[in-house]
């Protein structure tokens, strides 16, 4: 059996594509923390179809960018999160 691992994803770029493999990557048995940057995730029907995934999984996002009703992660303690993490992806 493999081992667990801690992953970091960063929603930078596709905010839909990251929740949606967030999600994927808890089948696996590994815990994932998923951390949205750069803007705000626009409110889609695709994306709240992508946070129903989430909550299943228990994956609850944060954020990067301060005043949002996710909870904020600020830059020191996201740098902490990517040196704690075993992997860091970045979509």
């Amino acid at each position: 059996m493999k081992a667990r691992k801690s992953i970091l994803l960063l929603g930078r770029v596709d905010h839909t594509e990251a929740m949606r493999v967030a999600a994927g990557l808890t089948i696996f048995g590994h815990k994932v923390r998923l951390v949205f940057m750069t803007e705000p995730v626009a409110e889609t029907e695709e994306n709240m179809r992508q946070a129903e995934l989430l909550e299943l999984s228990d994956i609850e996002p944060e954020t990067t960018l301060a005043g949002q009703e996710l909870p904020y992660v600020s830059s020191a303690a996201l740098s902490l999160a990517m040196i704690e993490a075993d992997a860091v992806i970045s979509l």
